[in-house]
């Protein structure tokens, strides 16, 4: 087996061989030493110590055409009215099929608005208290 000292020193003609070794098929042909090196550092490492996290592994395997949700990125729906109060002053935000209008003004993040609002840079989602679900155990 190849070790991770050895990946380093190796040339294209090695980095290839060794690839096909560890993944039982040709490298390919555009992927540039660095990643071949990277790639074949991971399968090592993977193969060394018992490879992914079972939550990754999960992840990995869900169907391709299957929507995944990113953990923490509750998105309001089109047709709801988001409230904040700020230093005394409410603002409203109406979520729109195009994205979020504020004082007569449609922008595409939230963020912008609540950094609009504050002066300061705010992950909107944050600032309007979108906060994710613990996931369960």
């Amino acid at each position: 087996m190849i070790r991770l000292e050895e990946i380093e020193t190796m040339d294209r003609g090695a980095l290839v061989a060794a690839w096909s070794d560890l993944f039982g098929q040709s490298a390919p042909k555009s992927m540039s030493q660095v990643f071949l090196r990277r790639f074949i550092a991971q399968e090592i490492q993977m193969k060394r110590f018992g490879g992914l996290p079972k939550t990754l592994q999960k992840l990995v395997e869900t169907e391709p055409d299957k929507p995944t949700r990113a953990v923490g990125r509750a998105q309001p729906k089109a047709g709801a009215r988001l409230l904040r109060e700020w230093n005394g002053v409410t603002h409203i935000v109406d979520v729109t099929p195009d994205g979020f209008r504020w004082k007569g003004q449609t922008y595409r993040s939230l963020s912008v608005i609540a950094r609009e609002i504050t002066g300061a840079h705010w992950s909107g989602p944050r600032f309007f208290g979108f906060r994710a679900k613990a996931a369960s155990a």
